[in-house]
């Protein structure tokens, strides 16, 4: 099974689903993880075309722990809109590209404009992908299974999957480690230690799932989505 996980920035999927990542992958699943921006805003004191550099090698390093390819769609911070021509034909390209079986990315009511662009931009765009036009790469050949990984605090998410993640609960943080521009920007931009919350979070969802730690999901259920088939680990 094709796995693929989009987040709208390069650290966002190590913070929320990172450890079910790992597990896919350790029981032979292909794993890709995609960022749709290139982080160029993560930074107080850093240079927008040093912190491109900087943050692309650091979301290699974090893919490099699963031995899983990482792709970016090059936009920017704060500019991801769903209604944009020139994002949906990234999507569409990626998807088309990838042809994945499964998709993993933000919920819609995330904290932020760029994760609920990246949601929407995912849910439209997986439909779109296999039908005629758009790129001269040939179309998909399913539309996706689709999964919501948990908002950053939890609020207003309730789990239709739980995963249990002890096992790679390490390696989650091994590859948010990786990501260390980021351990500084949210401390000063959102006075938090992204790894204790993480931590916390994960925490929280295994007292729910009965395990040390956990991650939640969502199923997205609607018709046409493939909903018979088994979450992957």
């Amino acid at each position: 099974m094709i796995v693929l996980a989009i987040g709208a920035h390069p650290d966002d999927t190590e913070i929320l689903c990172a450890g079910t990542l790992a597990k896919m992958k350790r029981i032979g699943h292909e794993v890709i993880l995609c960022h749709a921006s290139t982080g160029d805003k993560g930074h107080y004191m850093i240079p927008a075309e040093e912190l491109i550099r900087i943050r692309q090698q650091e979301a290699q390093d974090a893919g490099a722990v699963i031995a899983s390819k990482v792709i970016s769609l090059g936009l920017k911070d704060g500019e991801i809109s769903s209604e944009s021509e020139a994002a949906k034909l990234k999507f569409i390209e990626l998807i088309r590209t990838v042809r994945p079986d499964m998709i993993i990315t933000h919920a819609p009511n995330d904290y932020m404009p760029d994760h609920v662009a990246v949601s929407k931009l995912v849910f439209d765009t997986s439909f779109l992908a296999t039908l005629p036009g758009f790129s001269d790469i040939p179309v998909a050949g399913k539309i996706p299974t689709l999964y919501y990984m948990d908002n950053l605090s939890g609020i207003n998410f309730q789990p239709t999957i739980y995963v249990d993640v002890e096992e790679t609960f390490q390696t989650k943080i091994e590859m948010l480690k990786k990501h260390q521009s980021q351990l500084v920007w949210l401390k000063e931009h959102d006075n938090v230690d992204i790894v204790d919350f993480v931590a916390t979070l994960g925490k929280l969802r295994g007292i729910q799932a009965g395990c040390n730690y956990a991650e939640g999901f969502i199923q997205h259920m609607v018709w046409t989505r493939p909903n018979a088939v088994r979450f992957p680990v």
